[in-house]
């Protein structure tokens, strides 16, 4: 199973509570398959979380991703909810770098990716539902490295989450199915949605 790079762009000038539980897991994820995850376009001005800095697999860069491929673009693949072609299994003998444009997990999706889209990156879409940022790095890995179709996934959309006694929330999100049947989410992400739920999402991303 060959590594490959997988790298978000930090489009936000702020790294909320959210984000953060999605970049630990992504880098250890990564990590523990032999790939590497980098947190591109970082601004001067952001200090990233200490517990982000010291997961292992993890690296933050300055630089945006246009500049550090900018020998080489037909190596990266933008993940684009816009792109008329679903990632495959064979699209890892194309691509080594795979990028996500930092917070895919907004609802309504805003389109985000735009601005990397205009880069001049060959596009691939993970089908029709809007996915967190930890789970299209964890689908596009699945793909392109265990060479799971998309369509073979298996997937649970819009979960609800009991957030007490007498309220749940749904997550109007597609999340990949664990062996219980539950949906797969960073460590720490179902306490910080509960003890945020009254806030609403739009607080969290």
């Amino acid at each position: 199973m060959a590594g490959k790079t997988y790298i978000v762009e930090h489009l936000d000038d702020e790294l909320g509570s959210w984000s953060e539980l999605e970049y630990i897991t992504i880098a250890k994820e990564s990590h523990k398959a032999g790939s590497k995850f980098c947190l591109s376009s970082i601004p001067t001005s952001l200090v990233l979380p200490q517990a982000l800095q010291s997961a292992p697999g993890f690296t933050a860069d300055g630089r945006s991703v246009e500049t550090l491929y900018a020998d080489d673009k037909s190596r990266v693949c933008l993940l684009d909810p816009s792109a008329s072609k679903e990632l495959s299994p064979d699209d890892a003998e194309i691509f080594d770098v795979f990028l996500f444009g930092g917070i895919l997990g907004d609802d309504p999706p805003r389109d985000r990716t735009s601005e990397l889209r205009k880069k001049g990156f060959a596009g691939r879409r993970l089908g029709p539902k809007q996915m967190t940022t930890d789970t299209a790095v964890r689908v596009t890995r699945l793909i392109v490295q265990e060479k799971t179709p998309l369509e073979s996934i298996p997937y649970i959309d819009d979960p609800e989450l009991r957030v007490n006694k007498h309220e749940s929330t749904e997550m109007p999100f597609r999340y990949v199915k664990n062996e219980y049947g539950e949906p797969i989410m960073p460590e720490g992400m179902v306490d910080l949605i509960k003890k945020d739920s009254e806030k609403g999402f739009g607080d969290l991303f």
